[in-house]
């Protein structure tokens, strides 16, 4: 076994990265290739921690941003392939899943194959991801984004959303922050979401370096207040985009495969509706980026840890 050590520089062509700058201090990461840009849409990538409501909270962004005219896909990129299932009512088979069947000849593939219209004209993508331990979910999101500009399924979007896995910020899962123009993180008013957030701050900072993605802020989700979450952002620069709070018609409306804007009318549900709405209609008109700089884990602790 040759146990050599690799020089950066080889490292560096062997990953694709060739002169580019890092995306951070060590990186070797792979960097997108340039006829992957998606243009002419807008691109949102939603991150935060696991089981935190990415996927529920990025369908019911899509459906409000449908319901304000705009054409939109969503791409799911969690193993579990649940993202768009509130837009589609049914669980979608992957793009990895597909290119296997086909022994990734992907000029045997059609949109019909991998791409699903939902709720109110939504074109759903679940990009799955690896075998656990055996491969990148960056490679994943390549090969969707691949596809989806061979079928030229891009050209005529005006948003697309990310829903990316739990909140892995590993080179893989950041993948999608190559496409973004905006990043947004779901949190909790509570300690481990906004570790999490932190982390996810971390790596965003990170892209924001050599890529055009920016921060637009942080959806408070799952809850009454938002204290702890205004203690960070104080601290760090970070910002409160909008606030949904622990409901059951939301809870109810997964478990009915529903957004919630097929739901039975109620007064708090069109309050949510209208914070839907209200965002969508804030995100596609554009902002100032947040200019947010994580903290050190021990400083976290200090700040919320110990009350």
């Amino acid at each position: 076994m040759n146990t050599q050590a690799v020089p950066m520089s080889q490292l560096k062509r062997a990953s694709g990265v060739g002169t580019h700058k890092p995306d951070g201090q060590g990186s070797v990461q792979v960097h997108q290739d340039d006829s992957m840009k998606i243009d002419g849409a807008k691109v949102f990538a939603v991150y935060g921690k696991g089981g935190i409501g990415k996927s529920t909270t990025s369908s019911n962004l899509s459906a409000a941003f449908s319901n304000l005219g705009k054409r939109v896909l969503q791409i799911g990129c969690d193993p579990k392939h649940d993202s768009t299932f509130t837009l589609t009512k049914k669980l979608m088979p992957t793009v990895i899943d597909v290119l296997a069947e086909a022994d990734f000849h992907t000029e045997e593939l059609s949109p019909e194959d991998y791409c699903y219209e939902g709720y109110n004209g939504v074109m759903c993508v679940e990009a799955g991801g690896p075998p656990a331990g055996t491969g990148c979910g960056g490679y994943v999101v390549g090969q969707t984004v691949k596809l989806l500009k061979e079928h030229h399924l891009l050209e005529d979007t005006d948003v697309v959303i990310f829903d990316v896995l739990g909140d892995v910020v590993c080179g893989g899962f950041a993948a999608p922050l190559q496409h973004a123009d905006r990043a947004l993180i779901v949190a909790a008013n509570d300690f481990d979401s906004i570790f999490a957030m932190n982390r996810i701050v971390q790596a965003i900072s990170a892209k924001a370096k050599n890529y055009d993605v920016r921060m637009a802020g942080v959806i408070a989700n799952r809850s009454a207040d938002t204290d702890q979450i205004e203690r960070f952002n104080e601290k760090t620069g970070m910002k409160t985009v909008a606030h949904f709070p622990d409901l059951d018609v939301i809870r109810r409306s997964r478990l009915k495969k529903s957004t919630l804007f097929e739901m039975e009318y109620s007064p708090e549900l069109e309050a949510v509706k209208n914070e839907y709405l209200r965002l969508a209609a804030a995100l596609y008109a554009g902002s100032d980026p947040v200019e947010a700089v994580s903290m050190q884990d021990r400083d976290i602790f200090d700040l919320l840890g110990f009350d």
